[in-house]
């Protein structure tokens, strides 16, 4: 990676607050689990965690978003989500309300939710497959935006114009190496997205697991998440 996941690059007006109730948490803390346990969030070797999901929070645009610095670890619960109130692009300013602060990618999130009433959930995740294999063939940001910044969500709303992004709900983030996003009109529907696209990558994998001239090579290191 070339950078720290975790470095939040806004500014946070972070408003400590008593955590939403575990039962407004079941939807996300449940999708987070799973995509935890496929390797899609989770950390690297040396300790550098990696991945956030968030819902919209009624016709606002308000969400629930994971708080920085929780993709190491396995499970979460009321004390890891809060909830961003309010997003002044201009300003690089993210206003969040809860018991931690929101993750780094927040301004991501929120630009998703204001382009389209009808995106009610996103997802961020790491895959070095997926990345090395749909930058530039899916809606790919350029390679000199960083993640979390005010670039980025301009990027997001470029690629929506005048890409695909629409229609694939998912892009790939060329600055920020084996980034993803997904998105869709809930949890589910994001999950789906990434969740076929990495199905692929087990059924190629297992594949050249049972390919007799590969063996003795071993996997290419593009094939783990």
């Amino acid at each position: 990676m070339s950078e720290s996941e975790g470095y939040v690059k806004y500014q946070c007006n972070w408003i400590r607050s008593a955590p939403l109730s575990t039962q407004d948490l079941l939807d996300i803390n449940a999708c987070r689990d799973k995509l935890f346990r496929l390797g899609l969030i989770g950390a690297y070797a040396n300790g550098i965690g990696f991945g956030n999901l968030s819902i919209r929070l009624g016709q606002s645009n308000q969400f629930i978003i994971s708080g920085t610095q929780t993709g190491h670890l396995p499970s979460l619960n009321e004390q890891h989500y809060t909830r961003v109130i309010e997003v002044d692009f201009s300003q690089n300013v993210v206003t969040c309300e809860g018991p931690i602060q929101a993750s780094s990618e927040s301004m991501t999130h929120a630009v998703f939710y204001m382009i389209n009433k009808d995106i009610n959930a996103v997802i961020h995740v790491h895959c070095p497959y997926l990345w090395g294999n749909l930058i530039n063939t899916f809606p790919t940001s350029q390679s000199i935006v960083s993640y979390g910044t005010t670039e980025m969500t301009k990027e997001v709303v470029r690629l929506y114009k005048e890409r695909d992004l629409k229609e694939k709900k998912m892009m790939v983030m060329s600055g920020h190496k084996d980034g993803i996003i997904a998105f869709g009109k809930d949890l589910c529907e994001a999950k789906r997205v990434i969740i076929g696209h990495y199905k692929e990558y087990l059924r190629e994998a297992d594949h050249i697991l049972h390919d007799p001239r590969l063996l003795t090579h071993g996997l290419p290191s593009s094939t783990v998440c």
